[in-house]
């Protein structure tokens, strides 16, 4: 064996060593306090606590790196984190290579509904992933941060309902009179989505009684059903043949209804308690099958735009989609309007229960 090999040899040697020395990641990241990084349903006060989910919650009070730090932990919001966490940069991603194979611009304005869309969706994936990985830091920020999630989830509506009614309408379903008052029912419904689910979530205390799910359901199924309103007379009275979009969206229209189904329901926790802890529980299949609807509705839209995209001016008019994007930010505005409101509201609440 040569002189070089064996100085490579000790080289490479020395290097495993000191590799070796290194503290480990999981070693040298901070834990949620030992010797319970979870804990149970009842050492948690019952605002964090979930129908038939017995265990692993973290404790309320740690410091926000804490709970930052915790997604890389198993506990009962693990799963709930990841599904949103990655989705974000999958439909980023996905949306990259779209625009970049087709050479297409989200600067253009025929595009900007489009651009809107995919905002509302990284949207709702960001403050959904905010509100399950940081919420158990005080009952203040649980608050703050699902009214801040209900932000999202109505920016998202909004954005689904101008890329369907540029890219997806038809002029069948134009002309049946809805058109006229889509986008603003669309803004309207959206808001009120908002406003009724952290009225829900700062008015009522467990156990919640069923009136609490009807005020977040109502005003979110009117949403959506006029939100898909174009989609669905797509898919009614289109081509299937040669219409490479409709499969897509039978894709979101199927997830989105699955993940209702979970959203509104305890299932299968409720068949299993404390079986589903960790991973299997109902919210955690809604955020899947939600993030899958989204997956689809990119590739639906963006196939619908490109079969249209000639014509999109002509149809709507500049003025029409320039004004759509306006009227998106100030739905963001109204929307954080009402959550800053809410906030104020409870934080005044806890501050009487304190005293």
């Amino acid at each position: 064996m040569s002189t070089e090999t064996l100085q490579h040899l000790s080289t490479l040697s020395l290097t495993v060593k000191h590799l070796g020395s290194l503290p480990r990641l999981s070693t040298s990241l901070p834990a949620l306090p030992a010797p319970k990084p979870t804990v149970s349903a009842a050492d948690v006060p019952s605002l964090f606590r979930e129908p038939y989910i017995l265990s692993g919650y973290r404790p309320v009070g740690q410091s926000w790196k804490c709970y930052l730090l915790s997604a890389f932990q198993w506990h009962n919001e693990s799963m709930n984190v990841w599904t949103h966490l990655l989705a974000a940069p999958l439909l980023l991603l996905r949306c990259w290579a779209l625009l970049g194979g087709a050479g297409v611009s989200l600067l253009d304005v025929s595009a900007l509904p489009l651009a809107l869309y995919v905002l509302s969706s990284l949207t709702y994936l960001t403050c959904s992933v905010a509100a399950h990985l940081l919420q158990s830091h005080s009952e203040l920020a649980h608050y703050s941060l699902f009214f801040l999630d209900y932000v999202g989830v109505a920016v998202y509506q909004y954005g689904c309902a101008l890329g369907h009614y540029f890219y997806c309408s038809e002029v069948s379903w134009r002309d049946m009179g809805i058109s006229v008052v889509f986008l603003p029912g669309a803004a309207l419904l959206a808001w009120l989505s908002c406003t009724c689910c952290s009225f829900a979530k700062a008015h009522y205390r467990r156990p919640y009684p069923l009136r609490r799910k009807v005020c977040q359901l109502i005003p979110s199924s009117l949403a959506y059903f006029l939100d898909i309103s174009p989609v669905a007379h797509r898919l009614i009275t289109g081509d299937w043949e040669r219409d490479a979009a409709l499969p897509f969206h039978a894709g979101q229209v199927t997830f989105f209804l699955l993940a209702a189904v979970f959203f509104s329901y305890p299932f299968p926790e409720c068949c299993l308690p404390g079986h589903c802890d960790i991973i299997g529980h109902g919210h955690q299949i809604f955020h899947f099958f939600l993030a899958l609807c989204t997956i689809c509705q990119l590739e639906a839209l963006f196939r619908d735009f490109m079969a249209q995209r000639e014509a999109i001016l002509n149809v709507h008019g500049k003025d029409l989609i320039v004004g759509a994007g306006v009227s998106f930010f100030i739905l963001v505005l109204c929307c954080l309007a009402t959550a800053v409101w809410m906030r104020r509201t409870v934080k005044k609440q806890l501050k009487n229960k304190q005293q």
